[in-house]
C-alpha cells in the first residue's frame, strides 16, 4: 500500500512539473521579457555558420599517430581483404579461388587446432557448473577436471568474469614462475610477473616506462617486429637501428650494437634499452649461448635495460640449436638483480597453442627497484586487469600436462605433431624460395617466418617508383593481385638499405603449402621475364 501511494504522488508531482513547463513554454516570450533576454529573441538570431573543418582531422591529431605504421596489417592486407570480398559475391572474376594469408602470425586461422587439453581446461572454468555433472568426467579429461578446480579455488568467487589483481591472478603467476624455474634452472618469483593480454600490452607498458621524450633511444634490430618501431613512435621515442648480418644467418654482432649506440650518443640520444627478438621475427634465427652472452655483458656496461622478446621459445626446427632465456644466461654468468635489468616477454599466440585471439601472454620484470616496479604496478592498473582465459592459458603453456597424467600422451602428440609439420612447411618453403632467381633465404631455425632477399631488376624498381611505390610492395601487390598469395614487404620490417626482402610465414596448413609454391613459382618466372633488363 505505501509503495502504491508513494508512486501515484509521484505521478502527481511529475505530471504537475510536466503542465507547468508545457504552460511556460507554449507562452509568447514577448509577452514577459525576461530581464536575462535582449528584446531580440534568441530564437530570431541566424544560427552560426557551419564550421568548414571537421573537428578531427590528419592535421590536428596527435602527430605521434601519424608517425606509428604497422605493416603486417598495412595496405597488403587492405587489398587482400578487399580481393577477398570479390571472390565471395563474384566467384571466378580472378586467377585464383581463395586467399592464401602469408602475412600474420595467426595459426588456428589458418587452420591450426588448438591443444584439447587447454580447451577443455578453459570450458570447465568459464562453466563451472558442469563440473559436478556425472556425464562430465565421460566428455573431459581426468586431469583437465583437476586442474579446471585447481584454477577455480585460486579465483575470488571461482568468477572468471570478474576482475583479478592488476598483475593477475596470484595462484596463476605462481605456476608461471614454477614453469620459468623448471625452464631455466633459476629461481622465479611470482611478484615479478604481470599478466598480459598477449605480449604486445607488456612491450607498450616497458616504452611508456622508459621513453621520456624524443631524445630517448630505443636499440632495435634490423629487420624488427613493426611492433617495436610502432611503439617507440607512438610513445615519443627514438628507434636506434642495430642491423642483423644477413650473410651469416642474420646473426647478431656486439660490435654492431656498440657501433650504432656511440651514434647514437653522438646524435644527442640517451640509449635506454635494447630489444631483442630471439627466435627471431621476421627472420627466423635462434641466438647462441656464447653470443647471448655477449649481449648480456653489453647491457650489464651500458646500463641498457634489455627487453627479450621470446614468445617463440617453443619454435625451434634444427637439431644443432636450442632456446636459452635471457634470464637463464644472465644466471648462469653470475649476474643477479643488481646487476642487469632484464624484461622477458611471453605469450599464448605462439609456439605450439597458437591461441591468438585469446590475448594471453606476460612479462617477467627483474633489477629493477621497487620504487620502480610500484610505478609499472600503477601502469598495469589503469588496465584494471588482462582477460581472465588469457590468463589462465598462459599458465597452462607454462604448466602443460606431465608425464602419468591421462591428457599426456595425447598433449604431446598433438604439440609433436604440430611442431614437426612446422619445421617440414619451414624446409619446403626455405627451398622453394631458394630455387626462385635473384632469391636468396637463410635457414629458418626457428619461429614461424622466412623472410627471403630478392634482386629486383632495375626495370622492375623504376616500375615502382613511377606507381610510387618501394620496390618491395611493387613485387607483394602484384603477387597478390596474381596469385591471391599475401606477402609482407621487406620495407615494412626495415632492411640494409638498397635490399629487398619479403616476409612469409611457415602457417598454412601443409596440404595448402605445394599451392603456395607452384603458384609462386609461377608468378616470379612471369614477373623476371616482365621486368628482365
Amino acid at each position: 500500500m505505501r509503495r502504491s501511494v508513494i508512486g501515484s504522488a509521484k505521478a502527481l508531482s511529475n505530471r504537475s512539473c510536466q503542465n507547468h513547463w508545457n504552460v511556460l513554454l507554449l507562452r509568447p516570450l514577448a509577452s514577459s521579457p525576461s530581464r536575462f533576454m535582449s528584446s531580440t529573441s534568441v530564437l530570431d538570431s541566424p544560427p552560426p555558420p557551419p564550421s568548414s573543418m571537421p573537428p578531427v582531422s590528419l592535421d590536428n591529431i596527435n602527430p605521434k599517430v601519424l608517425k606509428c605504421e604497422y605493416a603486417v596489417r598495412g595496405e597488403i592486407v587492405t587489398l587482400a581483404q578487399a580481393l577477398q570480398e570479390e571472390l565471395k559475391s563474384k566467384p571466378g572474376s580472378h586467377p585464383f579461388d581463395e586467399i592464401l594469408y602469408c602475412n600474420i602470425g595467426n595459426p588456428q586461422s589458418l587452420g591450426q587446432q588448438p591443444i584439447t587439453f587447454f580447451r577443455e581446461v578453459l570450458a570447465l572454468c568459464d562453466h563451472p557448473s558442469i563440473l559436478d555433472r556425472s556425464e562430465t568426467q565421460g566428455l573431459f579429461s581426468a586431469d583437465a577436471i583437476e586442474r579446471a578446480w585447481q584454477i577455480l579455488d585460486q579465483i575470488p568467487g571461482r568468477a572468471t568474469g570478474a576482475y583479478s589483481h592488476s598483475q593477475g591472478i596470484k595462484g596463476l603467476r605462481d605456476t608461471i614462475a614454477a614453469g620459468i624455474e623448471a625452464r631455466d634452472g633459476f629461481p622465479a618469483d611470482p611478484n615479478d610477473i604481470f599478466l598480459t593480454d598477449g605480449a604486445s600490452p607488456a612491450v607498450h607498458m616497458m616504452m611508456q616506462l622508459l621513453i621520456r621524450s624524443e631524445k630517448d633511444g630505443i636499440l632495435c634490430p634490423i629487420p624488427q617486429y613493426p611492433l617495436y618501431s610502432a611503439s617507440i613512435a607512438l610513445h615519443g621515442g627514438a628507434l636506434v637501428p642495430y642491423y642483423l648480418d644477413e650473410a651469416t644467418g642474420w646473426g647478431l654482432e656486439v660490435s654492431e650494437l656498440k657501433k650504432q649506440l656511440a651514434d647514437a650518443k653522438s646524435k644527442g640520444i640517451t640509449p635506454r634499452a635494447l630489444v631483442v627478438i630471439n627466435p627471431g621475427n621476421p627472420t627466423g634465427q635462434v641466438l647462441a649461448e656464447d653470443n647471448q652472452q655477449g649481449i648480456v655483458e653489453f647491457c650489464k656496461q651500458e646500463g641498457l635495460v634489455l627487453l627479450a622478446d621470446e614468445v617463440y621459445q617453443e619454435n625451434v626446427y634444427v637439431p644443432e640449436k636450442k632456446f636459452d632465456s635471457f634470464k637463464k644466461v644472465a644466471r648462469s654468468m653470475g649476474y643477479g638483480e643488481k646487476d642487469i635489468s632484464l624484461v622477458s616477454f611471453q605469450s599464448v599466440s605462439k609456439g605450439y597453442y597458437g591461441e591468438c585471439g585469446k590475448r594471453g601472454g606476460y612479462m617477467e620484470v627483474t633489477g629493477f627497484g621497487p620504487e620502480i616496479r610500484e610505478q609499472i604496478y600503477k601502469v598495469a592498473s589503469v588496465n584494471l586487469c588482462s582477460n581472465i582465459s588469457g590468463q589462465i592459458l598462459a599458465s597452462l603453456v607454462m604448466s602443460p600436462p606431465k608425464v602419468g597424467d591421462e591428457s599426456y600422451e595425447s598433449y604431446s602428440a598433438e604439440k609433436d605433431g604440430i611442431l614437426s609439420s612446422l619445421a617440414r612447411r619451414a624446409k619446403t618453403l626455405e627451398d622453394a624460395f631458394n630455387n626462385l632467381e635473384g632469391v636468396t633465404c637463410n635457414k629458418a631455425e626457428g619461429a614461424m617466418y622466412l623472410f627471403p632477399c630478392i634482386c629486383l631488376p632495375e626495370k622492375a624498381i623504376k616500375a615502382a617508383e613511377a606507381a610510387k611505390t618501394a620496390p618491395d610492395n611493387f613485387y607483394c601487390r602484384r603477387l597478390l593481385n596474381a596469385t591471391g598469395i599475401v606477402f609482407v614487404p621487406g620495407s615494412g620490417f626495415g632492411q640494409l638499405p638498397g635490399t629487398w626482402h619479403f616476409r612469409c610465414t611457415i602457417l598454412p596448413q601443409e596440404d595448402k603449402i605445394p599451392a603456395v609454391v607452384s603458384r609462386l613459382t609461377e608468378f616470379h618466372k612471369s614477373f623476371m621475364d616482365e621486368f628482365r633488363d
